[in-house]
């Protein structure tokens, strides 16, 4: 038996009147996980500007509620939708629910995501002294409940005409991250899943793609931002030598959410500053003594 033909694509290639006009999104509907503070925050932000409604998730409604006031502060409609994506049925319960709030979905970012951590301070111990319980963590939020994310999302999405599905990974899941093998391990997970699934759902119209940034300055990594010799070693690695901002992470996001990028998919998108190019952060730059031991 012959092999059956593929599908022909959905569409051409949009056009536009000028080049600014394809980074706008009026109209679009787009969920936001992780949306309460940082690059969550940022993204939901920038995509209101241009021109999205949003649903924005995360754990913390009060903090959400202060996130859906400056989508609307931006002309923009905005649902707060909380869920805990740790819990196994949560990130399809979400899905449904942003779509059914705003009559559909084009665009979903997801930002959720965790470190190994006791109470609220992150763990970072070396591998062998590691337990199950962290692995298991964040494992389950980082990349499990991704899956049933993404899973959950498709059905709406291929209802859509400019669907675009962006997973958050980080520069972790594309080099050596030792003591932070977990975390690594569950955002290279992504980058697999991402690639995956845009060639699996190219056809029907869904762009999928995955954003790495490097060290940005949240709440997330204020432990490592907020200790001098932690924060001084980590960007003596980074050629640009400073930490990124949860904007300049949002704005990565805008682009790949938008018709801009309407050829691209299956790509990893790296804000690093440089520090993943191969020895790039050994080129002449001075950098202290690690403060971390690993006996």
């Amino acid at each position: 038996m012959s092999n059956p033909v593929p599908a022909a694509p959905r569409s051409a290639a949009p056009q536009f009147p000028d080049h600014l006009a394809a980074f706008r999104l009026d109209g679009a509907r787009a969920l936001v996980t992780g949306a309460s503070r940082g690059i969550g925050r940022a993204c939901a932000e920038a995509l209101a500007d241009a021109g999205c409604d949003l649903a924005v998730s995360a754990r913390t409604t009060a903090a959400l509620i202060d996130t859906a006031a400056t989508v609307e502060q931006r002309g923009r409609r905005a649902v707060v939708v909380p869920a805990d994506l740790s819990a196994p049925t949560a990130a399809g319960h979400l899905i449904d629910l942003a779509a059914d709030a705003l009559g559909g979905l084009d665009i979903v970012v997801h930002n959720a995501g965790t470190l190994p951590t006791s109470g609220d301070t992150p763990v970072m111990v070396p591998f062998h002294r590691s337990d199950r319980t962290h692995w298991d963590q964040v494992v389950s939020l980082n990349l499990n409940a991704t899956a049933e994310l993404c899973r959950a999302a498709h059905r709406h999405l291929i209802a859509s005409r400019r669907a675009s599905l962006i997973l958050m990974s980080s520069v972790a899941g594309v080099m050596a991250a030792p003591m932070m093998e977990a975390y690594a391990a569950s955002k290279a997970g992504q980058i697999s899943l991402a690639r995956s699934l845009a060639v699996a759902w190219a056809r029907q119209g869904v762009r999928v793609n995955a954003v790495s940034p490097g060290w940005i300055r949240t709440a997330m990594t204020r432990h490592a931002s907020g200790t001098a010799a932690v924060s001084d070693w980590l960007t003596s690695h980074v050629p640009m030598g400073r930490w990124g901002e949860p904007e300049e992470v949002a704005r990565a996001v805008l682009f790949l959410a938008s018709p801009a990028a309407s050829l691209l998919t299956g790509h990893v998108l790296v804000l690093d500053g440089g520090v993943s190019v191969p020895d790039g952060g050994l080129a002449g730059i001075p950098k202290p003594s690690s403060p971390f031991t690993t006996p």
